[in-house]
């Protein structure tokens, strides 16, 4: 599989030429887990000229759990709806179990991105609770990002974070319509097996040819930012001062 999506793809040569599976090492892991989703955003904008608003979340999320460490998985991709019940209890009960199959497998540590489709009262009712942050947490997964809703706050998964669109009492009708393809949750467009940087800001879509790069940017936007911040601090700031420090900040690399 190409490791850049169709609608990603640099070179528009609309085919997917055989490549490795799209993975990264565990040192690449731990080193994207080191930075925070702003930075890493920051490092794109640097180092991808591609880099646009459908890489990452452009509405709020509640960020459940803020005192969480950054998470960095492959995205694990579905939609749901919840407002009114499916039409084949049948159907749908063997949907959800294929569902739970997809989730566990492949690659691992994931990030379950959800897309509620139920549009302007998307999150209506909660997938998300004790019982789902169990299950999945135990499948490999990090953590949720999506637009739906949440509840069980003080009993969930300890340890799994939560970026949704709200928190609500009710599962409602809430049921899996589809997984694997293509989602876009608060404008972040996601497909299954990307790789997902979320924390309490947010989350955004790291492509894989730029992995390397984007820890290399990190580096330099960090040295960048601390020059600059370095300037603003000294007693004897002022407009001069900051112009100059702007110009030599953008020398750093």
């Amino acid at each position: 599989m190409c490791p850049w999506p169709c609608w990603r793809c640099p070179t528009g040569c609309g085919r997917r030429p055989p490549v490795p599976e799209r993975t990264i090492s565990d040192e690449q892991f731990a080193r994207l887990r080191a930075l925070d989703t702003p930075t890493v955003c920051n490092a794109l904008d640097l180092v991808d000229p591609d880099f646009d608003l459908h890489y990452f979340t452009t509405r709020s999320l509640r960020c459940v759990y803020p005192d969480l460490p950054p998470m960095v998985g492959y995205a694990r991709t579905a939609t749901i709806r919840a407002v009114r019940p499916p039409g084949d209890k049948q159907a749908t009960a063997k949907l959800r179990a294929a569902y739970y199959e997809y989730v566990a497998a492949g690659a691992g540590p994931t990030v379950v991105v959800i897309e509620d489709l139920d549009a302007d009262r998307a999150g209506a009712g909660c997938m998300w609770g004790e019982v789902n942050t169990t299950i999945h947490q135990r499948l490999g997964a990090l953590g949720t990002v999506t637009n739906g809703s949440i509840r069980d706050v003080p009993d969930n998964a300890p340890g799994f974070q939560i970026l949704a669109g709200g928190v609500v009492p009710s599962r409602a009708h809430t049921h899996v319509t589809g997984f694997g393809g293509t989602v876009t949750v608060m404008g972040m467009v996601v497909d299954d097996g990307d790789l997902i940087h979320a924390d309490q800001h947010g989350a955004v879509v790291i492509p894989f040819p730029l992995v390397d790069d984007v820890i290399a940017g990190a580096g330099t936007v960090t040295r960048r930012e601390q020059a600059l911040l370095a300037s603003v601090r000294e007693p004897d700031f002022g407009i001069d001062r900051l112009q100059e420090a702007l110009r030599s900040s953008n020398e750093i690399h």
